[in-house]
């Protein structure tokens, strides 16, 4: 790139959203290709899109001078965002500007740019400073200790939200659980499948053809792409300071719709076979077994009509209830005491018995649906009807807590 270049805006790719392999000359030491390509999609950041640019800028410049370039991709904003930008091209010369007026979307907006970057290592990153520019960096670091794939999550060590609303946090817990359901080879890869801030190898996407819905262009890049090793650095999600939120109840809507068609595609999402975990899931049935005892002896001394002979389904919540007490300490001093060791702080504890609690009672709504089903409907003995929701309700507990409630990657 040169201080000669033009203000004019980068033609607009057409047709398949597929990233395509650099060219041979692309490693001919005598000619100028960037190394790392980092897009900014934009729509009314007007108050922003000069911030991120002077600060991207100037660490880059730092860091890679001469090895990078910043892509910003519009949707026309009506504030003029676009033209900023443009302008500010002759100030910054690793700055590339594309002005959208047919298309609309950020997902597709990020692979546009893709699509005509010429680094070998492709970027996003938000306009509106609640992705820290600083963490960029460490994303880079992650590349050179040769990862495919560096994400900066708010859901491991040294991430997490500024001040976020309970609706808000209970959305995204949602979602991200709802999508471990779906697309748990794809997802149970990384601690936050939502984040919009990443690098990835350009060979890791290279051919292809992307099919992207709403906002979670990352759901796509782990789904259809090559992606080996994983890397993800802890940031914490800032609320905007300039401009509005674009997050409305669609994005969700969305998000689930994209779920489901990546479920539904075949090819590459079925390379992604896990191991199963068989020790731990041995050690999480032993521990749920001692919390059949307990389950079974309450729901016997609750429910029985020689006893105290309460309603069939508020014994069981009872029963149900302290069993989960039980099963979580004994949880997360055996079946996971190695994530136990790593945490062993009283708030990251407590935070695991929340998460341990919750999943359980989903699970024990599991259960007691599947046992007044099985008992009013197949077979009219409690407790045989208890110990098969009692089964259902083990896999669900264990693949879930697995996911969110004690991993590696620490989830907060």
């Amino acid at each position: 790139m040169n201080n000669n270049q033009s203000n004019s805006f980068l033609a607009v790719p057409s047709g398949t959203l597929k990233i395509l392999n650099l060219p041979p000359s692309a490693t001919d030491k005598n000619t100028h290709y960037p190394w790392l390509s980092l897009i900014i999609p934009t729509y009314n950041e007007a108050a922003n899109i000069e911030k991120i640019i002077n600060l991207l800028s100037q660490m880059l410049d730092e860091y890679i001078p001469d090895k990078y370039e910043l892509i910003v991709v519009d949707d026309n904003s009506p504030d003029g965002t676009w033209k900023i930008a443009q302008s500010l091209m002759v100030q910054y010369p690793q700055l590339r500007v594309m002005r959208r007026q047919n298309e609309r979307g950020l997902s597709s907006a990020v692979i546009r740019g893709w699509q005509i970057a010429k680094g070998s290592i492709l970027g996003v990153i938000d306009a509106d400073l609640q992705h820290p520019p600083h963490i960029l960096l460490q994303l880079l670091h992650s590349i050179e200790e040769n990862s495919d794939l560096a994400i900066a999550s708010r859901h491991v060590e040294g991430g997490g939200v500024s001040s976020w609303s309970f609706a808000r946090r209970f959305l995204s817990r949602g979602a991200q659980l709802l999508g471990l359901i779906i697309l748990p080879k794809v997802l149970g890869r990384v601690s936050d499948p939502m984040s919009g801030y990443f690098m990835v190898r350009r060979e890791c996407i290279a051919g292809a053809t992307m099919n992207p819905v709403g906002y979670k262009i990352l759901l796509e890049v782990i789904g259809r792409g090559k992606v080996g090793k994983i890397s993800e650095v802890g940031y914490v999600f800032s609320e905007r300071k300039e401009g509005e939120s674009k997050v409305t109840w669609k994005q969700y809507v969305e998000y689930i719709h994209h779920l489901l068609r990546l479920r539904l595609s075949t090819g590459n999402l079925e390379r992604f076979t896990q191991k199963f975990p068989i020790g731990r899931f041995i050690r999480f049935g032993l521990v749920g077994l001692s919390g059949v005892f307990v389950d079974m002896a309450l729901l016997y001394l609750l429910s029985d009509p020689s006893t105290l002979a309460l309603p069939l389904t508020r014994s069981k919540i009872i029963a149900g209830e302290i069993a989960i007490f039980n099963n979580f300490f004994w949880n997360d001093a055996w079946t996971f005491a190695d994530v136990m060791i790593q945490q062993k702080q009283g708030g990251q504890r407590l935070k695991r018995f929340l998460k341990f609690n919750i999943i359980c009672l989903a699970g024990l709504g599991l259960n007691v649906l599947i046992l007044n089903i099985v008992f009013n409907l197949i077979i009219h003995n409690r407790y045989t009807a208890n110990l098969i929701a009692i089964a259902v309700a083990t896999m669900w507990n264990f693949w879930v807590n697995l996911k969110l409630s004690w991993r590696v990657t620490q989830v907060k």
